[in-house]
């Protein structure tokens, strides 16, 4: 099994069925793991009436109550490392990442030596469609502040469409990493370069919702802020690199053999 991509779901039922038919009709073998936090409105029972039409292919993993988007990721790479995926995928529900783009995080990854293939809205290319002006203000205005106290060369360090190799899944200790909404994007990349893998930003274009509603919040941005000057304290004076390697993996371990053996 070589690509998968992790989508977590709460109160999508406009957008799931289109989504994974989108992804499956690209003819690419791409497997999907939708991980929906008990919505109300239907969601899972929609995915689980698309599993007879794609048995091999769909997978859903239901826990109870609304956890939290980076709790989801979390468990879906986990899950994905388990089952020994090689390319492991995240994105959103809602068509604000084209699934046509999974094909070119994927080349970065594959064919051009990136360990961690980012979407990116602010590289040359890439840009949003259809965003208020508050969403780009605070949406760019993070990426800068992220840049500014981080020091990371991501120039979108809160892109939620990513794709990494399973060996830096399996190198992040994910039971260190904390946060659940933009922190927890900006922590994950963080984490990567940090342990020294190599991040590509990809331009995309990232195009609003047209069903359905956002699930940013006051709380979500708050922990933004917080975390990105959380992360900095413990790179500077914590030993942040140890704290997120998985003591299990060597951080050799992401050798020219382990590359070639995913090729």
């Amino acid at each position: 099994m070589e690509k998968i991509v992790i989508i977590p779901t709460y109160n999508e039922r406009e957008n799931v069925a289109a989504i994974l038919e989108a992804i499956f009709q690209l003819g690419l073998g791409f497997h999907v793991l939708v991980i929906d936090d008990s919505s109300p409105d239907g969601t899972a029972q929609i995915v689980r009436g698309l599993q007879g039409k794609y048995p091999s292919q769909l997978f859903l993993e239901e826990r109870q109550g609304k956890l939290g988007l980076g709790t989801a990721y979390i468990y879906g790479f986990k899950w994905a490392v388990r089952n020994n995926y090689a390319f492991i995928f995240e994105m959103d529900a809602d068509f604000s990442h084209n699934p046509k783009d999974l094909i070119r995080l994927y080349d970065a990854c594959k064919y051009q030596g990136s360990d961690v293939a980012v979407g990116s809205r602010y590289v040359k290319g890439g840009g949003n469609i259809n965003w208020p002006k508050d969403r780009i203000l605070l949406s760019r205005g993070g990426s800068i502040y992220t840049r500014l106290i981080t020091w990371m060369p991501v120039q979108d360090p809160t892109a939620g469409f990513v794709c990494y190799r399973k060996e830096v899944l399996e190198t992040i200790n994910l039971d260190q990493i904390k946060f659940v909404g933009y922190a927890f994007q900006i922590e994950m990349k963080f984490a990567a370069w940090k342990l020294g893998f190599k991040i590509k930003e990809v331009p995309i274009i990232f195009e609003d919702r047209k069903f359905g509603v956002s699930k940013m919040n006051k709380g979500i941005v708050k922990e933004g802020i917080l975390g990105v000057l959380n992360l900095r304290w413990h790179s500077l004076f914590k030993n942040y690199r140890n704290r997120v390697k998985n003591d299990g993996v060597a951080m050799n371990s992401f050798s020219k053999e382990a590359i070639a053996e995913s090729k």
